[in-house]
């Protein structure tokens, strides 16, 4: 088994910025579906997120996510309507760090994404968010302020 090469590097990405709201909205998703792993979109530009998407995880398990692809679908026309673009995905892990998985690394579609991920492993719990560019784990600041 491969090395996962991770850095926490500001100056190739910068911050992630997201209301407490919508980091409150992405843990209640979470914490109603524990023990099941949740997922979502997130929407905004570049890294200003403005709109969280709750899509249904096809996979259905405590240990992986899948997308419901009609849900994408969904969220990605609703963020066009309103100017923005999805930037990226949310998903809960229920027994581990928030940190991303040799799977998370391995099905990360686009390297441009923000993989933010939530973690039920302890209370309270954690909010994590990084890049995934090139089989490099790369971590950036959460900017969460009340909007």
């Amino acid at each position: 088994m491969g090395h996962l090469l991770y850095q926490k590097e500001l100056s190739l990405f910068g911050v992630l910025k997201i209301s407490s709201g919508l980091i409150n909205g992405i843990i209640d998703h979470a914490e109603v579906h524990f023990p099941i792993e949740v997922c979502g979109l997130i929407s905004g530009v570049d890294d200003d997120v403005y709109e969280v998407y709750r899509t249904r995880n096809d996979a259905n398990s405590e240990v992986l996510y899948q997308l419901n692809p009609l849900d994408y679908l969904k969220a990605d026309r609703d963020a066009q309507t309103k100017g923005f673009e999805i930037i990226g995905v949310y998903h809960s892990h229920t027994s581990s760090e928030a940190f991303p998985s040799p799977t998370d690394l391995r099905l990360a579609p686009d390297p441009n994404w923000h993989y933010l991920i939530v973690s039920l492993k302890m209370q309270p719990p954690q909010v994590r968010s990084f890049r995934m560019v090139d089989g490099a784990i790369i971590e950036e600041d959460v900017l969460s302020s009340i909007m």
